[in-house]
């Protein structure tokens, strides 16, 4: 996830990794919590990703 995201930003994003326990999963963009594994129950599908990473786009754009 943490390479699709850079991906998607390159030089615009800080990806910060944080372990967790009990498989904990949770994105945050800008101190918004974009995905949380623990709201949803389930980790995130394909689609999933793709909304994260058009999210990490536009807001790349937005701050432009």
């Amino acid at each position: 996830m943490g390479s699709e995201l850079f991906a998607a930003g390159g030089s615009h994003v800080a990806i910060t990794m944080v372990p967790g326990q009990g498989g904990v999963f949770k994105v945050t963009l800008n101190g918004e919590v974009a995905f949380d594994k623990m709201q949803i129950d389930r980790y995130p599908t394909l689609n999933d990703v793709k909304d994260l990473k058009a999210k990490v786009i536009n807001m790349i754009d937005l701050s432009s």
